[in-house]
């Protein structure tokens, strides 16, 4: 194994898990290109066509709320809206119902950092869906603190949320859909920070974090896609958000818009175009990627 040469003298006795590659001819793993019978119209359809039901982890946020109403528009059946307090986006989720009456919504409080709590909300999860068929993780935390005064508290909180929260989801998402035996998406958020030190503002816990989870998206690809399983990765910019707003925040949205060659921040309905393309029929063969969408911000 690298980067463990003290274990080099035990691997003569032990048997080390290998993972399982997907044959030809495995059913969850095949291609799925539209009936020729089908017009042009419906051919475009078919290809961004969202099958099934969505988990999505900090549901009551900004990001999660359009993605969840992006989810909806291409077809998902249903939705169960994650967070720690989802009653706080009771007016955003009362709103989806409306718009999509024929379509199931719930909202679940969750903590990602909670092994029972996540297992018994997939459980809720099918119990009302039916089945959970993607998982999106939007639940995150960051903070600007230097390095030199940040707390292991505040490190490990961090870690915690963002990168052990989405692995607990992930996996208790992916033991589900191999019980039902159906393929499955999984879409985290990473970040440009996983690409680039952001600049003014110090945040080393978070920048490492949403840098782990480009690294975990294709392990877990590579070990759950026999199953059907898709991993990726999505890496907003800075977007215009309630978290990015305030006059304490001036100078840093100053800088962020003049290193941008768009010169602006991200609009939350420009991230949902790549989360429907990874999502969907169309991102059947993106598997362990990850996609940058920031403005051309990682051009500089």
């Amino acid at each position: 194994m690298p980067d463990a040469p003290e274990d080099r003298a035990g691997l003569v006795d032990r048997q080390i898990p290998e993972m399982v590659l997907s044959t030809a001819g495995n059913p969850l793993t095949a291609p799925n290109p539209p009936p020729e019978s089908l017009s042009s119209a419906q051919r475009a359809q078919f290809r961004f066509q969202i099958k099934g039901n969505a988990i999505i982890t900090g549901g009551a946020g900004t990001l999660a709320l359009e993605a969840a109403r992006a989810l909806l528009e291409h077809g998902a059946s249903g939705l169960a809206l994650w967070d720690l307090n989802p009653d706080q986006a009771f007016e955003s989720v009362k709103l989806l119902h409306s718009k999509f009456p024929d379509r199931r919504i719930i909202t679940e409080a969750v903590d990602v950092r909670d092994e029972k709590q996540i297992a018994a909300a997939i459980e809720s999860s099918v119990k009302v869906l039916g089945s959970v068929d993607i998982l999106c993780c939007f639940a995150g935390v960051v903070g600007c603190t230097h390095a030199i005064d940040m707390s292991a508290d505040e490190w490990r909180r961090t870690h915690d949320i963002n990168l052990t929260g989405s692995f607990l989801c992930a996996q208790a998402f992916a033991r589900q859909a191999i019980a039902q035996k159906t393929a499955g998406s999984i879409v985290f958020t990473a970040s440009i920070s996983a690409h680039h030190t952001n600049f003014p503002q110090p945040q080393c816990a978070y920048n490492s974090s949403k840098t782990a989870l480009l690294s975990l998206s294709k392990s877990l690809a590579a070990e759950w896609s026999s199953h059907g399983i898709r991993v990726n990765t999505i890496s907003p910019g800075y977007m215009d958000t309630i978290l990015n707003e305030g006059e304490g925040l001036q100078r840093a949205r100053d800088e962020w818009n003049r290193r941008n060659p768009m010169g602006r921040m991200g609009d939350p309905w420009e991230l949902t175009g790549p989360l429907v393309l990874l999502c969907s029929n169309a991102g059947r063969y993106i598997n362990g990627t990850d996609i940058i969408v920031d403005g051309g911000a990682m051009a500089f």
